[in-house]
C-alpha cells in the first residue's frame, strides 16, 4: 500500500468536500448550523478514508507489516492511516472553521 498516494486521494477528495461545505454556508444563519459543519466534515473524512481503502481493496482492520519485526506495537491499516493522514485533517479543518466563524 503506497501511503503517501492514499493520502494524496484522500486530501483531494477532502479539498472538494470542503469546498461543499463552505458553498452551503450562505444558506445558513444559524451560528450552531454553521458550526455543526465541521461535525459533518469529520464524518466526510471518516467516510473517505473508509471508500478510499474499499477501491484500493485494503483491510483497515488487517495488520500493518511492521518495519521493524521486533517491535511489539501491531498496528493496524486504519491506524496507520489515521496516524498519516491526522495533519491533512486538522489543516483542512482548521481552514473550514476560519470560514465557519468570519463574519464575512
Amino acid at each position: 500500500m503506497d501511503i503517501d498516494g492514499f493520502r494524496a486521494e484522500l486530501e483531494t477528495r477532502l479539498l472538494i468536500e470542503k469546498e461543499y461545505l463552505i458553498q452551503e454556508l450562505s444558506s445558513i444563519d444559524d451560528e450552531k448550523e454553521k458550526l455543526d459543519l465541521l461535525g459533518r466534515f469529520n464524518e466526510k473524512y471518516k467516510e473517505l478514508i473508509k471508500r478510499i481503502a474499499n477501491e484500493d481493496g485494503i483491510d483497515l482492520s488487517a495488520p500493518y507489516p511492521a518495519e521493524d519485526p521486533s517491535n511489539s506495537e501491531n498496528l493496524s491499516y486504519g491506524q496507520i492511516i489515521l496516524g498519516k493522514t491526522m495533519s491533512v485533517y486538522d489543516k483542512l479543518a482548521d481552514e473550514l472553521y476560519e470560514k465557519l466563524t468570519s463574519k464575512n
